[in-house]
């Protein structure tokens, strides 16, 4: 679940103190997605690139350590933070167990947080690696495919060391943002983060 608590407290940036964003590498429309893309386009996060405002970094805890393109991957037995702890794992499509990988992606991206000092990050959501709310549980081809409430390893690795996450579809937090590094923009009342949307509370019964 994301702070908007924390957003609403952040600094109002400028050009020469911009805020510092750590974005999932794809959203930024990087091609560094399993199959070679950049898994899509995501306007909310996109429109983040327009503002200079803002400093924003950019990193692929799976490119990093596997390259692009490569397996799908997902999270077995628990969540990221679970596998950070060696109580779950991550395993390919085909089987392989990626989860020395991850971690390693995984404490990259923390270095990377540290040494750029950020405000926030905004990850894509879902991924083993990014994902902040909602991941696969198991293989999300598996016929009975499920997904579960948790981080994947390199989000939870940043939100264990004290970094907020949000993802590309927390549009509630995301207009916050937005009015912090734009000051003519007004926040639409009726955006919704993930957590408050139809899908989730019906999936999760909550």
């Amino acid at each position: 679940m994301t702070d908007r608590n924390y957003l609403q407290q952040l600094r109002t940036p400028t050009k020469e103190q911009p805020l510092k964003i750590l974005m999932s590498a794809c959203l930024t429309g990087i091609t560094c997605g399993y199959d070679g893309t950049a898994n899509g386009e995501y306007p909310s996060a996109l429109k983040l690139l327009k503002y200079d405002t803002v400093k924003i970094v950019t990193f692929c805890p799976e490119e990093f350590s596997f390259g692009s393109p490569r397996e799908m991957c997902d999270i077995h037995g628990g969540t990221g933070l679970d596998v950070l702890n060696g109580k779950a794992k991550v395993m390919t499509d085909s089987g392989i167990d990626w989860s020395e990988g991850m971690i390693k992606a995984s404490e990259k991206m923390l270095e990377i947080a540290k040494k750029e000092q950020i405000d926030l990050a905004v990850m894509m959501d879902v991924s083993a690696a990014c994902g902040s709310q909602v991941i696969y549980d198991g293989n999300r081809f598996a016929e009975n495919k499920k997904y579960q409430i948790g981080a994947g390893v390199s989000a939870a690795q940043l939100i264990r060391n004290g970094f907020k996450v949000i993802s590309q579809r927390d549009f509630a937090s995301l207009e916050i943002l937005y009015s912090k590094i734009d000051p003519t923009h007004t926040i639409n009342p009726s955006a919704k983060d993930h957590h408050e949307i139809d899908w989730y509370k019906e999936y999760f019964k909550i």
